[in-house]
């Protein structure tokens, strides 16, 4: 299927499918082939960091990681259960009774141990990830020969579709970020700039594909992508974007100023829409490093509003994917010197 054929909803749907735990980002690269290789070639590091280049003149970087939160293997009970180390930031509150997926030598069901209430004596707390283990439904041999040490585990992969075009999904941070470059792609192939997408690897354990990356590329601007905090009853609203108002553009002491300023601008003069973030020092995101890479790169962060990160039912809304999508094609015409952006 090609990019001109697929809409913000079945892109979304398509990335969502693939697992990519940090480390097994590589399991995207025939998705990411399929739907970019008509617009440059496409590669992958030792990092696991996929490309595609295109174009030539005045050279904009576009980055958005594809890792996801998730699970390693760590052991095998003598009784068949799984025990786990985690791979990012996971919130062990939401541990018990959660479905997973376990990546073996195929693809297993699971379900993390739970103790129901009956028989608890007190409240019992997760206080570790080490206090629960993945019941699969084998004994330990079985378990043993289908589930190597170190196989990945996910929360259960779903693509659901809300009122008011919103998607929950287990993993849209930040595949959700993903679908912005890819959707940006087709509308800058014919621009007299050299265009680099970056489908980053290992943010979640710590922005370790986005500090590598870059070296090489000689980049002149870079639009870090991703995903941030949306507005629910249990939030700060000061602390929040709100899901439908568009893009997030990010205001910090380690971004552009002029950038971030002219992004606004462009946002304004197009009627895109667009909130502001506002973060006191590093924004949590590859932007930290990519703004370090080799002698500095003059560095921008748009963010698409989310619910519920980190959760197995994160929420995005498609508009808002568009509006980041719609910004970052509007600026670099501008930057490009092309009319009518």
């Amino acid at each position: 299927m090609g990019l001109k054929m697929i809409n913000t909803e079945k892109l979304l749907e398509k990335l969502t499918y693939v697992p990519a735990v940090s480390g097994c980002e590589e399991n995207l690269y025939s998705v990411l082939n399929e739907l970019l290789s008509e617009y440059g070639k496409i590669e992958m590091d030792s990092m696991n960091n996929i490309f595609c280049t295109f174009g030539s003149g005045l050279h904009f970087l576009l980055d958005a990681h594809v890792d996801e939160i998730g699970f390693a293997v760590t052991s095998v009970s003598e009784n068949g259960f799984l025990k786990l180390a985690p791979s990012g930031g996971i919130d062990k509150r939401l541990l018990p009774g959660s479905e997973v997926d376990v990546w073996g030598k195929e693809h297993f069901r699971g379900i993390i141990t739970a103790v129901p209430p009956h028989l608890q004596k007190n409240e019992k707390q997760v206080h570790d990830i080490s206090d629960v283990a993945v019941d699969i439904g084998m004994d330990f041999d079985e378990a043993l020969k289908n589930i190597p040490l170190g196989s990945r585990v996910t929360f259960k992969r779903h693509f659901d579709l809300l009122l008011n075009n919103c998607i929950s999904s287990n993993c849209l941070d930040n595949k959700a970020g993903a679908a912005a470059l890819i959707l940006a792609a087709d509308k800058l192939k014919k621009l007299p700039v050299k265009i680099t997408l970056m489908f980053s690897a290992q943010e979640e354990v710590g922005t370790r594909g986005a500090k590598s990356g870059l070296f090489g590329k000689n980049v002149d601007e870079a639009i870090c992508v991703d995903v941030s905090f949306a507005m629910t009853p249990d939030c700060k609203k000061e602390e929040c974007g709100e899901i439908g108002k568009g893009a997030m553009i990010g205001i910090s002491p380690i971004l552009n100023r002029d950038f971030s300023k002219g992004l606004i601008n462009t946002a304004e003069k197009n009627k895109i829409n667009y909130q502001i973030e506002v973060m006191s020092g590093k924004t949590g995101t590859n932007a930290d490093v990519i703004a370090l890479s080799e002698s500095g790169v003059k560095t921008a962060l748009i963010s698409i509003p989310l619910k519920y990160m980190h959760t197995p039912v994160e929420i995005v809304k498609t508009e808002d994917i568009e509006s980041v999508a719609d910004l970052m094609v509007s600026y670099i015409k501008e930057r490009a010197g092309v009319k009518n952006a």
